[in-house]
């Protein structure tokens, strides 16, 4: 196969090589620097009203994507070039390994039974108020944000990677970010960020079920067992009351033999979520083998990915004319 019909695809791969020896940047990391940027524009925008929500995220993600369109066009028949664009934008929108530290700095005084320093480091990873919660219901806090973040983070900008290269990477990360920043049940952003909670909805839905089932096929590593994993799976996935989060929570409680779910308190708001999964709360020991099923339905998921550009790749080149 020529060269530059390989580049996204070798481009996807080193992304995820990058990722996972080096994980996010401490400064200067372009997400932030589009948050910061989204920031200023929602400051400016903001009313609560929907029809401003949805001009505010079609501006976001649309500039976003253009960007990535512009990226895409800037490299066209530069191999190389397409595979450091396409490796460096990779590496800026994953996030599996970041994902994995902040739950370890999290475990690591948890587990020594420093509790004061434990709900220090939650706000790190998790929204939840920590004040009110003991070593299992941090444990549980965490694995269940490695588990949803497993989709958000890593499976997610593969998947749109893989479909829609440079601009899909680009324009996934900043539906994500945007869900992240205005997508909340708040009284600011109940009707503002409706239309981007409903995008990152509608970009998660196959990504989410896809963590699912992958999650099911390598639960095993964390000696789980695949057909509870699968049972757990699709009797509880649907009732998460996100779309999305509940099949990536209910896979992983069925791979790490766990319950998840419970009452979570979110600055005075609480919310009751239904119980997944048919074992004890997770221990603070289970937030090692939530980051091991973590990594391995990362590495999961980048095979395919990588497989299918090049796979795609291949096809077009051997329909061009000669």
């Amino acid at each position: 196969m020529p060269a530059h019909a390989t580049s996204t695809a070798v481009g996807l791969a080193v992304g995820v090589l990058l990722d996972a020896a080096f994980g996010d940047p401490r400064r200067g990391h372009p997400v932030a620097g589009f948050g910061a940027v989204a920031g200023r524009l929602e400051r400016a925008m903001h009313a609560d009203d929907r029809a401003r929500g949805v001009a505010y995220t079609a501006l976001c993600v649309g500039t976003t994507a253009a960007l990535g369109l512009g990226l895409r066009r800037a490299v066209a028949g530069r191999p190389l070039a397409t595979v450091a664009v396409t490796a460096g934008c990779t590496w800026a929108v994953l996030g599996g390994t970041t994902l994995r530290r902040e739950a370890r700095l999290i475990a690591a005084p948890l587990v020594a039974g420093d509790l004061p320093a434990a709900r220090a480091a939650l706000p790190r990873l998790v929204g939840r108020d920590p004040a009110r919660l003991d070593d299992k219901g941090i444990a549980r806090a965490v694995v269940e944000s490695v588990a949803e973040n497993t989709s958000d983070a890593v499976v997610a900008p593969l998947f749109w990677g893989a479909v829609a290269g440079i601009p899909g990477l680009l324009g996934y990360r900043a539906i994500n970010t945007l869900d992240a920043m205005v997508g909340h049940h708040t009284p600011r952003h109940e009707n503002f960020g409706w239309a981007s909670a409903r995008l990152d909805d509608a970009a998660n839905w196959l990504p989410a079920r896809l963590t699912g089932l992958l999650t099911v096929a390598v639960a095993p590593v964390v000696g789980g067992d695949r057909a509870r994993a699968w049972a757990v799976l699709r009797r509880d996935g649907g009732s998460h009351p996100s779309p999305n989060a509940g099949r990536c929570e209910a896979s992983a409680a069925g791979a790490l033999d766990v319950a998840l779910g419970g009452r979570n308190v979110y600055a005075g708001r609480t919310e009751d979520r239904p119980r997944l999964g048919d074992g004890p709360p997770p221990s603070p020991t289970d937030i090692d083998r939530a980051n091991r099923l973590s990594a391995t339905v990362g590495l999961a998921a980048a095979a395919p990915a990588v497989a299918f550009v090049a796979a795609r790749a291949a096809r077009r080149t051997r329909g061009t004319p000669r």
